[in-house]
C-alpha cells in the first residue's frame, strides 16, 4: 500500500512539473539546477502576446527581427539589468553580455538567455519574473543581442538574415521616438 501511494505521489509531481509548458514546444529549465521552470511564478502579465507565444514555440525571440522594439528594449534593459551588467553590457559586478562569452554556454540561445532571466543563476542574479514580465524579459533580451560586439560566427542566436546584416554595436542608443511617448512594439 505504500508503495503504491509512493509512486502516485512520483507519477502526481510529474505532472505537476509538466503543467508549466504543457502547451509550449520547448520545455524550460532552471539554468543552475536544471528543473522545470514554472511560468506561474510569474504573473499573467505578457503571458498573452504573441512574441510570447511564439518563443514558447519556437525558442526564438521575435522581436529580434523588431527595430521598432529597441527604444523599449533599451528601456527596459536599463531599468532592470544595467545596474549589474552595465549600461552598454560591459559587466560590473555581473558578467558583461556584449562579448561572445557566456558564464551559461546555453545563453548563446534566445531559450537559454531567457531560463536564466526567468530563473535566476548563481551569484546575485536572482529570478526576474518579479521586476519584468515574460514579454518584457524578451524585450530586455532584444537589446542584450542588440548590444553584442563580438563575432557573428559566436552568435548561435543570429538567423539568415541576421547573419547576412550583422553589425556589431557601436555604441549609440536605439533611436527615440518624437514625442513623449514609444512607438508601439510588435512583431510583425
Amino acid at each position: 500500500m505504500i508503495r503504491k501511494m509512493w509512486i502516485a505521489a512520483l507519477a502526481s509531481a510529474a505532472v505537476m512539473t509538466a503543467i508549466p509548458t504543457a502547451n509550449a514546444a520547448i520545455e524550460l529549465h532552471n539554468t543552475v539546477t536544471g528543473e522545470p521552470l514554472n511560468l506561474d511564478d510569474a504573473g499573467p502579465e505578457g503571458k498573452d502576446v504573441a512574441a510570447f507565444k511564439e518563443f514558447l514555440e519556437t525558442g526564438k525571440n521575435p522581436y529580434l527581427d523588431q527595430p521598432n522594439c529597441l527604444a523599449k528594449a533599451q528601456e527596459l534593459y536599463l531599468g532592470a539589468c544595467s545596474g549589474c551588467h552595465g549600461h552598454v553590457g560591459e559587466g560590473k559586478i555581473g558578467p558583461a553580455l556584449n562579448d561572445s562569452y557566456w558564464t551559461y554556454p546555453d545563453n548563446n540561445t534566445d531559450k537559454g538567455l531567457f531560463e536564466t532571466i526567468f530563473g535566476g543563476a548563481s551569484g546575485q542574479m536572482g529570478p526576474m519574473y518579479n521586476l519584468l514580465n515574460v514579454d518584457e524579459i524578451l524585450l530586455a533580451m532584444a537589446w542584450v543581442r542588440h548590444m553584442y560586439t563580438g563575432s557573428k560566427e559566436d552568435a548561435a542566436w543570429l538567423n539568415e538574415k541576421q547573419l547576412a546584416n550583422f553589425k556589431p554595436f557601436d555604441g549609440k542608443d536605439a533611436p527615440k521616438p518624437q514625442g513623449d511617448t514609444l512607438p508601439e512594439c510588435k512583431v510583425d
